[in-house]
């Protein structure tokens, strides 16, 4: 839930601005938005592929016609210079006997992650790991067992050798000589060698990411995690949506159940194992990082189950014995922290929530504080260097906008602060190695994303992309958007988003629909560019669309979340009515005909809210968990303790346990092959409804997992819930 859980499935609401100009009627039809075959393209236009090399040249790049072109580009006069000769990425990759039905679709993927001076980039085909050498013009197998898969390789530093797993082990390939050596001989179903299980993939490394191993600066050896799962329960999803059963047998451990048990390994190029010491031999412990400084040490990062506290620790010559660096505590949790930086005295820059703010601190190389770099009522979002020349620290900070994000230059000292950036928005920033110059890439509620390539002191040099609003979108008649901040009865400002019809009169009364998602740390209102058309469509048939982020949502530092820890639900359902009350006092919002929409956490408020409180007359309730007993282990004991030390917690929090009070109509939505939150946690809310009389609506989606992603399920999804907002508000 930590990653998946803030994509919220179709119907997702974030701001888009209102534009004139209207062709025809200017309206939107569902059909418009979601039918597969009638939908309208409301994509944006790419912007400029733009890095820096090694030499610190800004480099632009592309593909055309299967062929990788890139310019040097002068930052004086913007004059490009051909970077050598183009490489024809699709012709070596047919002249390595690659078929042409899949030329095409490789070509693509390599060319997004072509970077300026790096030649060696790797590809599966046939099941069979290969190499795209640039420099050579060749393409080349690497591995010969088209049997078994290869995953997540990853060339070492000096691209002489591939590292990989096959199964639950961990493989090497010299590249020069396309000899394979099997480094780990243990793996099975139940041992993970470098590979990382559901639990620590989905809440603690990320969605999608299963490697666990990291290779040391010199190429000469990798750290890895072995995963115990023994211990693990199993959950089986039944696949009943296909002949015969696509059954998937999960090893996930809910709330309270035994947690792999994770050990810190060493492998050297020729398959020498050793471990490291365990620091804590009588605490359940989370890994949280793996990592080397750029010396050549190793680090990791180490949280109690609970994570009350993360330990930074630095290991000894032999790679057994650690010491810590940094110990974090908090009153509620302490988040993953991003490794430091180091300096080349030695000291380092870490970052930290203990004021209830994200801010960099600065300690000596013995690891005691220095003192703070940044401090204030904001938070530090990306910390991205030093220029130890000028004495400098850059990052990315909403000290300025709440809901955005801007760049910063401080003083290492921490005595001066400065902003570089000028518009408001969200911004991405990508520094050349010196810190002279950086390429930014933004967007912001009205405006669709811009770039451009602006100097150490935020001086731009040249706006490179503005790029238009879709021509489709551009003959529509929108919504009236704005963006307001409101007081919660405590004085907390709580950020919001209304879209009002496009014909408003202020003297009617107006349904409203409502989105949340209002999860930890996860906001929905976000000072950047959507092409979410479907709140405009909404507002187009008369409703006021609503959204509010809850505090504990707002990621107005970790303090705004802390408030609702051991006890989901109430805090956030608070604030959520102090929002309605302010809809209350402008008089055009239709109190008694409010719907709430959720999915994931989102899903789990909304079946909360329905039967927690009478504010709302409908709910839309996606893939929600509805009893914490029933989510993963290291999510749920984040925010609420272990089921054993939390009991009234728990009690107090579970949907299913409320059943009897629901108030309103809910429909339940959700994927039979849901690996993330169990259909379990909708059945057992059915049974429960059910055995209190009460009635609901369910909509099922055969195959599917946290979430529609077939166009025909979104679309049918989309039908649905339009119905039933017809229907019942």
């Amino acid at each position: 839930m930590n990653s998946l859980l803030k994509h919220c499935a179709a119907g997702m609401l974030i701001a888009m601005p209102l534009f004139a100009g209207a062709a025809g009627d200017g309206r939107l039809t569902l059909e418009m938005l979601y039918h597969p075959e009638q939908k309208i393209d409301t994509k944006l236009k790419p912007l400029s592929r733009l890095s820096w090399d090694a030499q610190n040249r800004l480099i632009e790049s592309a593909m055309k016609d299967g062929a990788l072109q890139q310019s040097v580009v002068d930052l004086q006069s913007w004059q490009k210079t051909a970077l050598g000769k183009e490489n024809p990425v699709t012709a070596i990759l047919r002249k390595a006997g690659i078929e042409d039905r899949q030329v095409s679709a490789i070509a693509d993927k390599l060319g997004a992650e072509i970077r300026p001076g790096v030649d060696a980039y790797l590809f599966t085909y046939k099941n069979d790991l290969w190499l795209l050498d640039l420099k050579a013009g060749i393409s080349r197998e690497l591995t010969h067992t088209p049997d078994q898969a290869e995953d997540e390789a990853i060339l070492s530093p000096d691209a002489k050798s591939v590292a990989y797993l096959k199964g639950n082990d961990i493989y090497l390939t010299d590249i020069a000589t396309a000899k394979e050596t099997r480094l780990t001989h243990d793996g099975s179903e139940t041992n993970f060698n470098g590979r990382l299980d559901w639990v620590y993939m989905e809440e603690v490394y990320g969605r999608g990411k299963l490697r666990a191993f990291w290779w040391a600066p010199d190429s000469s050896k990798l750290a890895f995690l072995n995963f115990d799962e023994s211990k693990v329960p199993v959950y089986t999803l039944a696949g009943e949506h296909a002949q015969p059963v696509r059954t998937e047998r999960t090893r996930y451990p809910k709330a309270g159940d035994p947690n792999p048990v994770v050990r810190l390994g060493i492998l050297d190029k020729n398959g020498k194992l050793s471990w490291t010491e365990n620091p804590y031999p009588e605490q359940e412990t989370l890994i949280v990082q793996v990592g080397w400084t750029p010396d050549g040490k190793l680090l990791s990062s180490w949280q109690n189950r609970v994570q009350t506290w993360l330990d930074l620790r630095m290991y000894d010559a032999d790679l057994k014995k650690s010491k810590v660096m940094v110990r974090e505590t908090s009153p509620a949790w302490v988040e993953r922290l991003p490794f430091p930086l180091f300096l080349k005295d030695g000291s380092f820059l870490w970052e930290s929530d203990r004021t209830g703010h994200r801010h960099i601190y600065r300690y000596r190389s013995d690891y005691q504080l220095i003192g703070a770099v940044t401090k204030g009522d904001w938070d530090v979002r990306e910390l991205h260097g030093v220029n130890e020349k000028a004495g400098e620290v850059y990052f990315s900070a909403n000290e300025r906008n709440p809901i955005g994000n801007d760049l910063y230059a401080a003083s290492v000292d921490g005595k001066s602060l400065r902003r570089l950036t000028q518009e408001k928005g969200s911004h991405q920033i990508r520094w050349n190695s010196d810190f002279s110059h950086y390429i930014d890439s933004w967007s912001s509620l009205l405006h669709p994303p811009k770039q451009g390539v602006f100097t150490a002191q935020g001086q731009l040099l040249k706006l490179t992309d503005e790029t238009p609003v879709p021509a489709a979108v551009q003959s529509l008649k929108l919504a009236k958007v704005s963006q307001q901040q409101i007081k919660a009865r405590d004085g907390f400002l709580l950020e919001s988003l209304l879209y009002l019809p496009p014909d408003f009169d202020p003297k009617r009364k107006y349904p409203v629909y409502q989105h949340l998602y209002a999860g930890p740390m996860a906001p929905q209102v976000n000072d950047r560019w959507s092409n979410d058309l479907y709140p405009h469509f909404l507002a187009q048939q008369g409703y006021i669309v609503w959204v509010l982020d809850n505090r504990s949502a707002s990621n107005k530092g970790a303090a705004s979340a802390w408030g609702i820890h051991r006890n989901l639900g109430a805090g956030e359902l608070q604030d959520q009515l102090d929002g309605l009350e302010w809809l209350r006092a402008k008089g055009w919002a239709d109190m008694d005909r409010i719907a709430l929409n959720g999915w994931s956490y989102g899903g789990y408020f909304t079946s909360y809210a329905m039967t927690h409180s009478k504010a709302w007359k409908i709910g839309f309730v996606g893939a929600p968990v509805t009893d914490w007993h029933l989510y993963d282990s290291i999510y749920t004991e984040r925010y609420m303790g272990l089921p054993s030390e939390n009991k009234e917690g728990y009690e107090r929090s579970s949907v299913i346990k409320a059943a009897s009070a629901l108030n309103g109509k809910i429909m339940i939505m959700h994927g039979t092959m849901d690996d993330n939150v169990h259909p379990q946690n909708m059945v057992m809310l059915i049974d429960a409804l059910i055995k209190n009389d009460k009635e609901y609506s369910l909509q099922l989606y055969p195959g599917m997992g946290h979430g529609p992603r077939g166009a025909w399920e979104i679309w049918s999804l989309q039908k649905a819930k339009w119905k039933f907002l017809k229907e019942n508000l």
